[in-house]
């Protein structure tokens, strides 16, 4: 482990930790959940940015289907290898024409993250009081399958009400991701400290939460019945 990395996220959370488990009569549990939201609202700003980004190209999506599934069919009846080709290449120039990315993901959100999980990691190992404390029914250095259980349905059904932000097409394209982030969280936490699985419990449902808020604030309401018969 760097010097760097031990200094400015191990060492931090761990200090952080402490320090915030001090106002919570020395609960580490408490302490971790706290840190948790505080790290989640630092991170919402970002978070809601990539939501209105995934908003505007959903809209995009939808207002490109017709000529997309016109490419489409003529891809799928054609055996021509060259012709193919031809119609991939309208495809992506239509994709560029109305600047739109099929396979944007939002990558960003995850990167940060990763340095903030693994000094969660090392700083719960590193500290003995963390380690060997109890909270609610689990010891937050060992690890626990309920909460690994929990942490996972969390995700789950973030990616599912996630889900309701992207076109049918990138829904396709990113279900397997989806559905892999769950597995990979239960997987982990099962050799992981219980206070990682926590910290992805109170995080997920925070997500679930945080989008809710961003379907509020940026999705685009459906044409009312009204209006539709007034335009007839």
């Amino acid at each position: 482990m760097s010097e760097f990395f031990q200094t400015v996220f191990v060492n931090t959370f761990s200090t952080a930790i402490h320090a915030i488990a001090m106002i919570f009569n020395g609960s580490f549990g408490l302490s971790i959940i706290f840190l948790t939201l505080i790290v989640r609202l630092l991170l919402m700003p970002l978070m809601l940015k990539q939501y209105k980004s995934q908003q505007q190209m959903k809209e995009k999506m939808e207002a490109l289907k017709p000529e997309l599934d016109t490419i489409q069919a003529k891809i799928k009846n054609t055996k021509d290898s060259k012709e193919q080709q031809k119609l991939q290449q309208e495809m992506m120039g239509l994709y560029q024409k109305h600047g739109v990315n099929p396979l944007a993901m939002g990558c960003l959100p995850m990167l940060i993250q990763m340095p903030i999980l693994m000094g969660f990691y090392y700083a719960i190992r590193g500290s003995h009081e963390i380690a060997t404390h109890s909270f609610l029914w689990f010891n937050l250095g060992e690890s626990d399958i309920w909460i690994t259980a929990i942490a996972g349905i969390v995700y789950y059904l973030q990616f599912k009400v996630s889900m309701s932000n992207i076109s049918g097409d990138q829904q396709k394209q990113m279900k397997f991701m989806g559905l892999l982030s769950p597995i990979m969280i239960v997987m982990f936490s099962l050799n992981a400290p219980a206070a990682l699985p926590l910290y992805w419990a109170v995080g997920g449902t925070f997500l679930i939460i945080q989008t809710l808020i961003g379907k509020k604030l940026y999705q685009t309401p459906a044409p009312s019945l009204t209006a539709n018969t007034e335009k007839a």
